[in-house]
């Protein structure tokens, strides 16, 4: 009993072997919101934003939702800053129907079209200042000397060969639903008119110009980097919010809801920065913005772009319509110009042991690397390039009344949007460092 006694009053830890520390568990992967993908873009896609159009009462209501974003998740403002909002003023022009009379045969509306920067224009081939006169001939290649002429730098009539008739109406289509400029326009007109120019001229021709500025806003906010070093090496998440507004009315619908283009990469970007914040481990600094005006000339991204120094860039991840499966299949995405950097190279190392996969751009006939927020930054240098997985030459929906939130798929969309999060982790840290884009010095593309 004495030895029994004993025994029961040694330690536990005498009698067996002491047990080891239970192994922590293992640290769960951040991953994006779904809540919130299907929660931001559904509110952007909403017939209440009116298709968010430039300078309209819903693209205001947008920009007022996204900034609300920002400030929910915590991102701070630029230095300098009191807000979310970066503000811009763009000038809206639109020219009214043309009344054309030549050698004295009034001319249809559909055959002249006028861009002009002067309230009032009235020509006459009696005028002592008269207009210059040009011709646009048959050949292919004049095509691009027609749309030159829609920046007039001079007063000048136009006269464009019958074969030029498609290219015409594009640009009758465009000057139609009025131009944008980030400076008021210059007080010259160019005067279109489709048909051969006579050997004997005489004309008469009158419209008239409203010139309207607009106040327009980017969404700007910031997640300051962690480490001091690295605090001149900005990260920068972007997608444009604005989109096409009203167009004609289709079954009885005219709002241009832009859902996929580009409400899907609007949300990507709130949903980014709520992730990054959430993790609060970011070496460089993130920027994260909502770009108005794209659809009308990249005006909001040109603005932003001056705002920064680029060399203080080290990438930029454009976002465009990321709302429905790639030609490549699930968990797949494309980036923009994927020879021209090491970016997408560098994303796809981040995405080792995932199935996601980034391919290069599968339609380069379409020149995508320069048509989106990307290109004004990526011509100075940055490696900015911009991910999509819309297929393009077949995407019946793009630009109408139709790209509605149904008919994008959800699941496959944060999947992306969680790829883009873990992609972005090398160079979110301060870990890899895209190689720089060779600066372009002229307009060549």
């Amino acid at each position: 009993m004495l030895l029994g006694c004993v025994l029961a009053a040694l330690p536990v830890a005498a009698q067996k072997k002491a047990a080891k520390p239970a192994p922590k568990p293992a640290a769960k992967v951040a991953a994006v919101s779904s809540a919130t993908v299907k929660r931001v873009v559904q509110t952007l896609a909403a017939d209440d934003m009116q298709g968010r159009g430039t300078g309209q009462p819903g693209g205001q209501r947008a920009a007022d939702f996204l900034a609300g974003e920002f400030k929910r998740i915590g991102l701070k403002p630029l230095p300098g800053q009191t807000g979310f909002e970066q503000k811009l003023t763009v000038y809206q022009t639109l020219t009214s129907p043309v009344a054309a009379t030549i050698n004295g045969q009034t001319q249809a509306p559909a055959q002249v079209v006028a861009v002009s920067g002067q309230p009032n224009l009235n020509w006459s081939s009696e005028d002592a200042q008269a207009p210059a006169v040009a011709v646009i001939g048959p050949d292919p290649a004049e095509r691009r000397k027609l749309f030159g002429y829609a920046n007039p730098t001079a007063n000048t009539l136009v006269f464009v060969d019958t074969a030029q008739t498609k290219a015409f109406r594009q640009l009758a289509g465009y000057l139609g639903r009025g131009t944008t400029s980030p400076e008021p326009p210059k007080p010259f007109a160019t005067v279109f008119v489709l048909g051969a120019r006579p050997a004997t001229l005489t004309y008469r021709i009158s419209t008239s110009t409203v010139v309207a500025p607009v106040e327009l806003r980017n969404i700007v906010g910031q997640l300051p980097g962690r480490d001091p070093k690295r605090a001149k090496e900005n990260v920068v998440f972007a997608g444009h919010y604005d989109h096409l507004g009203y167009l004609k009315s289709v079954s009885g619908d005219s709002i241009a809801n832009g859902a996929d283009d580009d409400a899907s990469g609007t949300t990507a970007v709130v949903a980014l920065a709520e992730y990054f914040k959430k993790r609060n481990d970011n070496a460089r600094p993130l920027i994260f913005v909502a770009f108005a005006a794209e659809e009308i000339g990249g005006f909001g991204s040109q603005y932003f772009s001056k705002q920064l120094d680029p060399q203080q860039v080290a990438a930029m991840f454009n976002i465009e319509m990321i709302g429905k499966e790639a030609k490549f299949g699930p968990n797949t995405a494309f980036i923009t110009g994927y020879d021209k950097s090491d970016f997408g190279q560098l994303l796809q190392a981040s995405l080792a042991g995932s199935k996601f996969r980034f391919e290069p751009d599968p339609y380069p006939e379409q020149n995508l690397f320069y048509r989106s927020d990307n290109a004004t930054l990526a011509r100075l240098g940055v490696p900015a390039h911009t991910i999509s997985t819309d297929q393009i030459p077949t995407d019946g929906l793009y630009h109408s009344v139709d790209d509605e939130v149904e008919t994008l798929d959800l699941n496959n969309m944060t999947a992306v949007i969680q790829a883009i999060a873990q992609s972005a982790t090398g160079i979110v840290s301060g870990k890899q460092t895209p190689k720089r884009i060779p600066p372009l010095t002229d307009d060549k593309r």
